[in-house]
């Protein structure tokens, strides 16, 4: 949890930053994963996903935002609907932290000082970068290479968020993220010692996702949002 401690820390460094509006919380929710081993639907979270979250919103309808996300990444074989995945009955599990950095664009103007309630759709792109343990199939068991590496990847998430309480918005996601590595799940060793164990489609990379929840608390001052800023 030192990284998300960091990353708190961080955020509110920031606090002095004046003519904007700040937002900082949590996200909630779960994750599954979309590669070479296990189940291939969309959305069919299957572990925990939790993280902070942080928005500097530089106009109604556009913020910067970043994010660290930790959750535990599971493939089996046994819950998917292929049948060659089923007989062959591989399961992964992976610890990972995701670092992520983008832009939040809103549908519609998302102004926090109107004094009314607004709520409105969003999308969220940028780049991700993974942190994971490396490992391989041996025998159909998961084993350790005992190194690590960090993958990137782009987000692309879908949420629609609403304001309450004065202070506080409420937002429902759902996000992919598209990774640039095959390796998540094992099926691609990093050792060469190990790529004659490598398996599945190697054209393809690794997805997973997130849905869940966000609440933030807003601070800062009443934005005028100009250009020239």
């Amino acid at each position: 949890m030192r990284y998300l401690t960091i990353i708190i820390l961080s955020i509110l460094s920031v606090h002095s930053s004046y003519s904007q509006i700040n937002e900082i919380g949590v996200f909630i929710g779960g994750s599954n994963f979309i590669g070479d081993v296990g189940a291939t639907n969309y959305i069919a979270p299957n572990e925990l996903a939790i993280g902070g979250i942080y928005k500097w919103n530089r106009s109604p309808r556009h913020s910067y935002r970043i994010s660290a996300i930790f959750t535990d990444l599971k493939g089996l074989d046994s819950k998917s609907d292929d049948p060659r995945r089923i007989q062959r009955d591989y399961d992964f599990s992976t610890k990972i932290i995701e670092l992520s950095a983008g832009m939040e664009f809103t549908f519609t103007d998302f102004n926090l000082h109107t004094g009314k309630k607004v709520a409105t759709p969003y999308l969220f792109t940028g780049i991700t970068v993974t942190h994971h343990d490396d490992y391989y199939f041996l025998n159909t068991v998961q084993t350790p290479e005992n190194t690590s590496s960090w993958a990137f990847g782009i987000p692309m998430a879908l949420g629609f968020k609403a304001n309450f309480l004065d202070s506080f918005v409420f937002g429902i996601e759902v996000g992919a993220r598209y990774t640039f590595t095959d390796n998540l799940d094992g099926s691609f060793p990093k050792e060469a010692a190990h790529q004659t164990y490598r398996f599945g489609n190697q054209n393809n990379n690794d997805w997973y996702m997130f849905s869940g929840i966000t609440l933030t608390y807003t601070f800062g001052q009443n934005p005028c949002y100009c250009l020239n800023q």
